[in-house]
């Protein structure tokens, strides 16, 4: 596993809780690191790839005064996530909070252009890996009576679109090992959210990357910025961040957020 290279400064050690972010880009990754660390949190911060992009947002959140620490992670990579999660709880804390964040969307594939391994990738990002997260963490969690994982979904986990075969299947998948996980984890103090995300997410390393840079800013001017036509990251890391905190008698197991001009998902 390769931790990422940060600036270290010297400071008293205070053992704080951890917010563990499993897929944390510029978006809603970034951003619920950043939120939760203002808060109190040590935030750890995880991605595949782009180790310049993750040292830049676990710098800023130290610059803010806040404490982060950033690692490359490969989620498909047998053992990393499990071993990964075993190193934060024995070197950073408990893990109070776990944001599995990772996407699985490869683009629209008509079924004759989806290979089995496309398939087998979406499934392996967006369960099998929620899987493996929580066989490693629930048993932590339990011990502790204490918890919270919240899972980032997608309008395909409640709607099969044409050419959406690998990315519905897998969503799907998600969606049900949430509810599974949530009847056999709430009754000892396990909080588990799925949360549908029912739109367009403002994020360089999403939306940005699939539209390329110059259809992405276009739709920014058109829909975004001071039209809050696209979800905010930094608005949805406070969706989160309430989440993990709602008093046990009145917990949201599921959720969807859009920005307020956007058709819900069952409208259209």
């Amino acid at each position: 596993m390769s931790r990422v290279v940060i600036r270290l400064e010297v400071r008293k050690k205070i053992m704080k809780p951890v917010c563990l972010i499993i897929g944390a880009g510029a978006g809603i990754g970034g951003s619920v690191g950043r939120h939760f660390a203002a808060n109190g949190y040590h935030s750890v911060l995880c991605r595949r790839t782009d180790q310049r992009g993750l040292e830049h947002i676990v710098n800023s959140i130290i610059d803010e005064g806040a404490d982060a620490t950033g690692y490359l992670l490969n989620a498909i990579e047998p053992g990393r996530l499990e071993e990964t999660i075993s190193k934060v709880e024995a070197e950073l804390g408990a893990i109070e909070v776990l944001v599995y964040n990772l996407g699985a969307q490869i683009g629209d594939r008509a079924l004759s252009q989806t290979s089995y391994k496309a398939f087998e990738r979406c499934w392996q990002m967006a369960t099998f890996g929620l899987f493996r997260v929580a066989s490693a963490l629930c048993p932590c969690m339990e011990k502790r009576a204490r918890g919270t994982i919240i899972v980032t979904s997608a309008t395909a986990a409640v709607r099969g679109n044409k050419y959406q075969h690998a990315h519905a299947a897998a969503m799907g998948g998600r969606r049900m090992l949430c509810q599974s996980l949530n009847a056999q984890y709430s009754a000892v103090g396990i909080h588990v959210a799925h949360v549908i995300i029912d739109g367009m997410v403002d994020a360089p390393d999403t939306l940005g990357r699939m539209l390329g840079e110059q259809k992405f800013q276009e739709l920014r001017k058109k829909r975004g910025l001071t039209k809050d036509g696209l979800l905010l990251p930094e608005k949805v890391a406070e969706t989160y961040y309430h989440l993990a905190h709602q008093h046990r008698s009145a917990w949201t197991h599921e959720l969807d957020l859009r920005a307020f001009s956007d058709l819900a998902w069952w409208n259209h």
